[in-house]
């Protein structure tokens, strides 16, 4: 028998300037400058986000995207930075945003809001969320996360088709699919 899938954690949602949107919510027992090192440390990345970033940390600083299997390397820029509260920046056309906020000294809530350039990206960005934040919170409990958490091989299939089914708008292709 196998165990119930988790339930999604991503929200679809238009924001107010009617852009629409994937958000995430954690929250992690650590300090917000442990979480700023999540979201900004090359090497923290590595661990959790699709491919390999390395960003200069202050606002049109660029970012360089490496290594993701499915993706061409290439650049972004940063449209904000507040350490360790903010960081935003355009990758592929849409914008991340990441917003920690310290609940006290040893936890912090972490907000990942991606903004999409089309809509019918959703259920796609948002299921390779899933499975990119799953790495992290296993990250942030101190352990290994076993399996890839980016590309086709990425066990996110079910869940894709499980935001399909909820009504998030799809469509897109998928790398490595189609």
């Amino acid at each position: 028998m196998s165990a119930e899938p988790t339930a999604l954690t991503g929200t679809y949602l238009t924001l107010d300037d009617g852009r629409p949107a994937v958000r995430f919510s954690r929250t992690y027992d650590h300090p917000v400058d442990r979480v700023w090192r999540f979201v900004t440390d090359p090497d923290e990345l590595a661990e959790w986000f699709p491919s390999r970033a390395e960003i200069e940390l202050r606002p049109g600083g660029t970012i360089r995207f490496s290594g993701d299997p499915n993706m061409p390397e290439s650049t972004g820029r940063v449209l904000a930075v507040d350490p360790p509260r903010h960081l935003s920046f355009d990758w592929g056309g849409d914008e991340l945003r990441f917003d920690l906020d310290a609940l006290d000294e040893k936890r912090t809530h972490f907000t990942l809001t991606h903004v999409l350039a089309a809509e019918n990206t959703a259920a796609r960005n948002g299921a390779g969320w899933e499975v990119c934040l799953a790495a992290l919170d296993a990250k942030a409990r101190g352990e290994r996360f076993a399996g890839p958490h980016a590309g086709a091989t990425a066990p996110w299939k079910e869940i894709y088709a499980r935001y399909v089914e909820a009504g998030v708008p799809s469509g897109a292709p998928v790398p490595g699919m189609d």
